[in-house]
């Protein structure tokens, strides 16, 4: 991870379309000083995934930074949802999702629901611009394949999603019991997110 957020004349944040998506107001409220503490002019907000899907079906927007956590509809479906039925070329969109909780299970099941990045909560600015950056120079191809769509999960060797066959038998899904282990650093979701080369 970089020490210093560097300037870029490649990334122009002025020039972004950007869609927030939190049921919780104060952090909805956060996320938009973060974001356009950067310069972007252009923000949809939305406390309710589904308001945001509808607006996906009519409008195409840049990035979506959405909580992981909400009823009826969380980021995850949300994400899932985009990356199969959103229109093109909306569902290629790089999403990073939010979250408090950053156990190893919750960051495989964002990176299985075809999510870009995951940020833990408490969020800062210098760290959700990093993010912002890395996404925006991603280099990862988008795959579409039966059980999956979204970035190229093959940086790591780690089978597919939970509940599709072939997992290893002592992951656990994600839906099953209590946290078993603690929360991930920020750290430590980086390298589980980056990709890295793999031979094939």
């Amino acid at each position: 991870m970089s020490s210093a957020v560097l300037p870029s004349s490649r990334i122009n944040l002025e020039k972004i379309s950007v869609m927030l998506v939190d049921d919780n107001q104060q952090s909805l409220d956060l996320l938009c000083q973060i974001v356009t503490g950067f310069g972007v002019k252009r923000l949809m907000r939305f406390s309710s995934p589904h308001e945001a899907q509808e607006n996906l079906r009519r409008h195409t927007v840049d990035l979506i930074i959405s909580d992981a956590h909400m009823p009826a509809m969380d980021g995850y479906e949300l994400t899932r949802w985009l990356r199969r039925e959103g229109p093109d070329p909306t569902r290629f969109v790089p999403v990073i999702i939010v979250t408090g909780h950053t156990r190893e299970s919750e960051v495989m099941k964002a990176r299985d629901s075809g999510v870009s990045f995951t940020v833990a909560k408490p969020l800062t600015p210098k760290i959700m611009l990093e993010r912002i950056f890395f996404v925006a120079r991603e280099e990862r191809m988008f795959i579409e394949a039966q059980n999956y769509v979204g970035p190229d999960r093959r940086f790591k060797r780690l089978g597919p999603p939970a509940g599709m066959d072939g997992r290893r038998s002592d992951d656990l899904a994600v839906e099953v019991g209590e946290a078993q282990t603690p929360n991930l650093s920020q750290e430590e979701i980086n390298l589980m997110m980056k990709p890295t080369k793999v031979s094939l």
